[in-house]
């Protein structure tokens, strides 16, 4: 048994999940039984798939431009139509799940599609950290646009002749469906949503807030390696064939996405200003240390002052993203 398989013996998704870890049927979401993809997030398109807990599912994404950009030829200003951006998986109903219920997600694998795997970065008119955008709006005039495109594999992302990076992929966008509202892919929120968090990567377990039944789970814009903040708004994105399993979780209710890792647990906030992000973020993060590892509410904000971790996720998109995480052996008993 694999030091990693001993962790998730003791995960939250595998003590409190209906299946308590077993592995039911595994399934294949290819582009043909996916059809049409989505670019808002909601509980009004027909779902694609039905599993039960403990199912897993194989999804082939799609990369955040659904495969516009073909070369560096390809202006995002000339083959993109804002805001058809960030095509979803989904929606994939999970049997069992109520409003109040925790979906939770453990993501297995993640590999390239394709033969010859490229990825794909670029500047993008009004759009990055470093620019005037449509929400900090100055008059300056927009970066240049420029497409690289990078040749990867399952160990290496080959940036340039002089740049070598490690292969870290990871989920951009991953979600269960609002409650009434349909949001843009692009996004985040209570609901999960495009929070660019490195560490929704494999081995880890995503546990996110369901509002209807079902759950009706979403996903895209899976990057073969991006650094905290996606600085330029676009990491290194690619279509990916990423593989999740998936449980539930009773009477546990959360009001945001929470990250389970081998050795940190995680609280992920997302708001504009990024502040508020991490407000939010620690807030619930109080909150879990207080309902299920029994620490008093004042103790546990002041131990997080000298113990948290802020990891930041995008600070580009409509809403930025912070998680909060604070170490496992600080909450043993």
């Amino acid at each position: 048994m694999t030091q990693a398989a001993d962790w998730l013996q003791t995960s939250i998704m595998e003590t409190r999940g209906l299946t308590r870890g077993r592995s039911g049927t595994t399934h294949e979401l290819t582009p043909e039984r996916q059809g049409t993809y989505h670019y808002t997030i909601g509980p009004y398109s027909e779902p694609v798939l039905t599993v039960q807990p403990g199912d897993r599912v194989t999804f082939w994404t799609q990369d955040c431009f659904e495969g516009r950009i073909r070369d560096e030829a390809d202006l995002p200003s000339q083959v993109l139509e804002m805001p058809f951006i960030n095509p979803q998986c989904g929606p994939v109903l999970v049997e069992g799940v109520e409003k109040g219920d925790v979906l939770a997600v453990h993501i297995e694998s993640m590999s390239p599609w394709g033969e010859n795997p490229r990825g794909t970065c670029c500047l993008v008119p009004e759009f990055g950290g470093l620019t005037g955008t449509t929400h900090t709006a100055t008059l300056n005039e927009p970066l240049p646009e420029v497409v690289r495109k990078i040749h990867l594999d399952q160990e290496h992302v080959y940036w340039s002749d002089r740049v070598t990076l490690p292969y870290r992929p990871h989920v951009g966008t991953i979600s269960c469906s609002p409650e009434i509202d349909s949001i843009n892919a692009l996004t985040p929120d209570q609901h999960g949503g495009n929070m660019d968090m490195p560490d929704i990567c494999p081995g880890n377990i995503v546990y996110l807030p369901a509002k209807v039944p079902g759950g009706r789970f979403f996903i895209g814009d899976c990057h073969a390696c991006q650094g905290e903040g996606e600085v330029c708004g676009v990491a290194v994105e690619y279509p990916s064939i990423t593989t999740l399993r998936f449980d539930v979780i009773k009477g546990w209710t959360i009001a945001w996405p929470r990250l389970e890792a081998e050795d940190f647990l995680m609280t992920i906030g997302s708001a504009r200003p990024l502040e508020d992000a991490m407000r939010i973020a620690y807030r619930e993060l109080v909150f879990w240390l207080v309902n299920d590892y029994g620490f008093d509410t004042w103790d546990a904000y002041m131990l997080l002052s000298q113990c948290g971790q802020a990891k930041l996720g995008n600070f580009v998109d409509p809403k930025y993203t912070i998680g909060a995480a604070v170490t496992k052996g600080y909450l043993a008993a």
